[in-house]
């Protein structure tokens, strides 16, 4: 308890832009998700939204103007339209299909007996991963937050329903400010800025290919991924 998680870590993330969290397993990448939807209070240091501290906004306010996508999404034992609007009462069916639609989760709904109508049973599990996920995508597309955390929304996914994800999150992200933790680093690519932590500090940060020239720990990892999948 008395070692801090994180140490002298400073960010920005910047309106409309994607930036993306790699670094091995403990260096405190799903920490900062977690203190940026205020389940953890920082012990010192400053989080501000648009130079306001955010200790001075409700945490219901900034909750409602946070999308989070995880691993494991949560799912009820509702029907699909009732887990895509999770928490907005009488919601436009229509919004429910188009964000749907632009999760490309559509096209296996429409092939569910009852369609939209469809109990998933207790957390998802009448659906596949890749479903789930989707579902997920779909959720924090109809939520329409301006702020999208993404915690290693494609690690547990096999290469198809990874492509599926990978147009989804496309879609998700345009226009909005964006944090990606990743464990693939295929899925961070494009992201504007890469910060690569390890044990609470961020050692590298820049864009993909200026990281690869770099020749660091961000190349490093990408190396020992592309050994692994070959």
């Amino acid at each position: 308890p008395e070692t801090p998680v994180l140490k002298n870590l400073s960010m920005a993330l910047l309106p409309g832009k994607i930036v993306a969290l790699v670094g091995p397993s403990g260096g405190g990448k799903s920490t900062v998700a977690a203190l940026l939807s205020r389940l953890y209070e920082p012990e010192s240091g400053v989080i501000s939204l648009d130079d306001v501290p955010y200790t001075e906004l409700s945490a219901h306010w900034l909750r409602q103007h946070i999308g989070v996508v995880n691993q494991e999404p949560t799912l009820f034992a509702a029907s699909i339209a009732d887990n895509i609007a999770y928490g907005v009462a009488d919601p436009d069916p229509a919004a429910i299909k188009a964000a749907a639609e632009a999760a490309y989760a559509s096209e296996f709904i429409e092939k569910l007996p009852e369609s939209y109508a469809t109990v998933v049973g207790e957390n998802g599990v009448m659906l596949s991963g890749g479903q789930r996920q989707r579902l997920a995508i779909a959720r924090a597309i109809f939520k329409d937050a301006p702020i999208l955390i993404l915690d290693e929304a494609t690690s547990a996914l096999d290469t198809e329903s990874e492509r599926y994800i990978q147009k989804a999150l496309e879609h998700v992200c345009e226009g909005r400010t964006t944090l990606v933790i990743a464990h693939r680093l295929s899925t961070i690519e494009r992201a504007d800025r890469i910060l690569v932590m390890d044990q609470g500090r961020i050692i590298e940060q820049g864009t993909h290919q200026a990281l690869l020239e770099k020749g660091g720990a961000y190349a490093a990892l990408h190396q020992l991924q592309f050994q692994e999948s070959e």
